[in-house]
């Protein structure tokens, strides 16, 4: 195999996100529902012999070291893979808005790679490599709309009713490390149970990162505010400045009012990744 073309990247949200406490480490204790949106970047990668990662960036510029060449790395130093990769991508997701857009290209270009490279590692095994990447890769490996727990690490598949949302990205973005640091965060809200959430897949909890993110970053109010405006009922996903509400109607998107340069995005919820198979789920 010589190369891959249009390899999709997909987006997610938090249905919900809950801090339950946190650790004597200092990682605090989660609880959320990640759902996959078709929201996507697309990645293309070219066979090399060389050895050399060489990335492309096709629409938006991305650091240098951003994690699709880190994963690249990653993947050759834990196997000793000598070929090399130039890789392609149309950025679409944004950045700093609770999307995952990052961890999800970094999934993306594991499972790609594995394929490219013939290295037939296992999907455990590309778990444990995600994770020295970021805490939510391993949720886009696994390729399934999950319950998520403990600092992310425990991921427990759950099953959505098909659903469409718009989401308000606004130009701002957010930084997950300044909003856990915060002293106004709460920290303590009572745990759920799957059963408390499958009551009401869309309409159940809270984001306990929001109001600190309101203050931090005033356009996330405002963007909920857009929302509110439009007769949607906002809430923040993740860490990030994004906002996103169920939609009730087929054009309840069109209704949004936003500032120039904001985002605003329809999306409908995926059942699966559609990478889902790409590696082994055996050990």
């Amino acid at each position: 195999m010589k190369a891959l073309y249009d390899v999709p990247a997909p987006a997610k949200l938090n249905l919900f996100l809950h801090v339950t406490g946190r650790r004597d480490d200092g990682y605090h204790m989660l609880q959320s529902v990640f759902m996959l949106i078709d929201w996507c970047d697309t990645l293309h990668f070219e066979r090399r012999s060389d050895g050399q990662v060489l990335r492309q960036d096709l629409s938006v510029k991305l650091p240098a070291d951003d994690l699709i060449t880190r994963a690249a790395r990653l993947l050759q130093k834990h196997t000793g893979c000598t070929e090399g990769v130039a890789i392609a991508i149309e950025k679409r997701i944004p950045a700093q808005a609770g999307m995952g857009g990052g961890s999800s290209d970094a999934a993306s270009c594991l499972l790609a790679l594995n394929r490219l490279w013939d290295l037939k590692l296992s999907l455990p095994t590309l778990e444990q490599l995600g994770l020295q990447l970021g805490a939510d890769v391993p949720f886009f490996l696994r390729g399934h709309n999950a319950w998520v727990e403990g600092v992310g690490e425990q991921i427990t598949p759950v099953a959505l009713p098909p659903a469409r949302f718009c989401v308000i990205k606004p130009s701002a973005g957010l930084e997950t490390a300044q909003i856990f640091r915060d002293p106004l965060l709460n920290r303590a809200t009572n745990p759920a149970t799957i059963s408390d959430f499958a009551a009401d897949h869309y309409g159940f909890g809270h984001n306990d990162l929001q109001p600190v993110a309101e203050v931090l970053c005033p356009e996330v109010a405002q963007a909920l505010r857009c929302m509110s405006n439009a007769g949607m009922n906002g809430k923040m996903t993740g860490s990030g400045s994004a906002v996103f509400s169920l939609c009730h109607g087929p054009s309840q998107s069109n209704l949004v009012q936003v500032p120039e340069h904001w985002l605003v995005q329809e999306c409908s919820n995926l059942e699966v990744h559609p990478l889902v198979g790409w590696a082994s789920s055996d050990n």
